[in-house]
């Protein structure tokens, strides 16, 4: 899913819905094509699968992708 740019607050948003609460997703961002780290996330996850394998990010423990607990309102 794109980001979108808001040049306003000089930022990159994006609205994903029908995330389920109180579990661990993992996801990856992209910049140019590579993956990149988020200084948001809360951890980071070793990948499963072929999809997390392609956009994996190489840490001094091994390839991993980003890890986010969604929480619910």
């Amino acid at each position: 899913m794109p980001l979108m740019r808001d040049g306003v607050l000089d930022a990159w948003h994006i609205s994903m819905h029908h995330i389920l609460g109180n579990r661990t997703h993992h996801y990856m961002i992209l910049v140019d094509g590579h993956p990149t780290y988020d200084k948001n996330c809360d951890g980071l996850a070793v990948p499963h699968g072929p999809q997390e394998e392609r956009y994996q990010v190489a840490t001094d423990k091994g390839p991993r992708v980003l890890m986010l607990f969604a929480q619910t309102k």
